[in-house]
């Protein structure tokens, strides 16, 4: 069995930031895993503008600042296309490799940077059709900026959030013309500015209030039909993109031995949760900056 002193599960921003502050501050023994076959997390697939900030005080494309982070790394151990299956106790993983099938491996600490996804239209009540030409935004992102496709041309957005405009800016760069942005709430989860900018720059309209949504359609998305202002209103499109109403990858807290542990994960010492997994969520910048604050205590634990 492989034995070290710190292992980080996701190698998104939080997992990479932690570990190279962790090799900063003089940990030697760290080993980085992700299921993904490239470190970067999120980001490289985020070809738009406004990564970076708040961890390193310039403004970087998605892409530019997965490498920034994975050049900070550069000398730790990370092993991609690694996924961690479960807790065999509170120190031992059991995680799968293509090289070596089934292992297990135990740490002195282990970080758990998992990440959050994005609700499905099922866990959001989005009723109607099942049929092709329905993705969520980090899926539209992958399609368009690492499969270089263009799966769409006039699709509906549903949702508010900062990833939907986001959404709306990967639109813009494959040349694909959104139809609305449908938001169930009252107002959009996102600076009040947002909205102005989709419509004036994009020619976007943001619809909020919009409630009972359907997706119409056979051999694949024709329309989508929802209810507004006391009206049943149905906008003809070619695609839906199901964006934002993140929740934590928490499938880890919740299977094989660490289940005992679940109300406090932290509480035993030596597993710290960091990013996007739990709590309100952050941008990626805001997950770096607080993985390297988080080393501090993470030392302190190892010592």
């Amino acid at each position: 069995m492989e034995k070290h002193d710190v292992v980080v599960i996701g190698a998104g921003p939080a997992g990479l930031a932690v570990a190279a502050e962790l090799r900063r501050r003089g940990v030697k023994d760290i080993v980085v895993l992700d299921r993904e076959a490239e470190a970067g997390g999120v980001p490289r697939h985020c070809g738009h503008w406004g990564f970076g900030w708040e961890s390193h005080r310039r403004l970087m494309s998605g892409p530019d600042y997965a490498r920034r982070l994975v050049a900070d790394a550069a000398g730790i151990d990370i092993r991609t296309a690694t996924t961690v299956l479960e807790f065999r106790s509170p120190h031992v993983l059991r995680v799968h490799t293509a090289r070596t099938a089934i292992a297990e491996m135990e740490a002195r600490h282990i970080v758990i940077a998992a990440g959050a996804r994005e609700s499905s239209r099922a866990a959001r009540s989005i009723g109607g059709n099942r049929v092709p030409g329905v993705m969520t935004t980090g899926q539209l992102q992958q399609s368009v900026y690492l499969q270089k496709l263009k799966p769409f041309t006039k699709p509906v957005i549903i949702g508010g959030e900062w990833v939907s405009f986001s959404a709306l800016m990967t639109c813009k760069h494959a040349g694909i013309a959104p139809q609305a942005m449908l938001v169930e709430d009252a107002k959009v989860d996102a600076p009040w500015f947002f909205p102005i900018g989709a419509r004036l720059r994009y020619g976007v309209p943001v619809l909020t209030s919009a409630t009972g949504i359907e997706i119409l359609g056979t051999a694949r998305v024709q329309a989508v039909r929802f209810q507004r202002k006391g009206k049943a209103q149905t906008l003809p499109c070619d695609g839906i993109i199901v964006s934002g109403h993140f929740v934590g990858e928490e499938a880890l807290l919740n299977a094989g031995a660490l289940t005992e542990f679940r109300s406090t994960p932290d509480g035993f010492g030596h597993i710290t949760l960091l990013g996007n997994i739990a709590g309100p969520l952050k941008t990626a910048g805001r997950c770096a900056a607080e993985a390297r604050a988080a080393a501090a205590g993470i030392m302190e634990r190892l010592a």
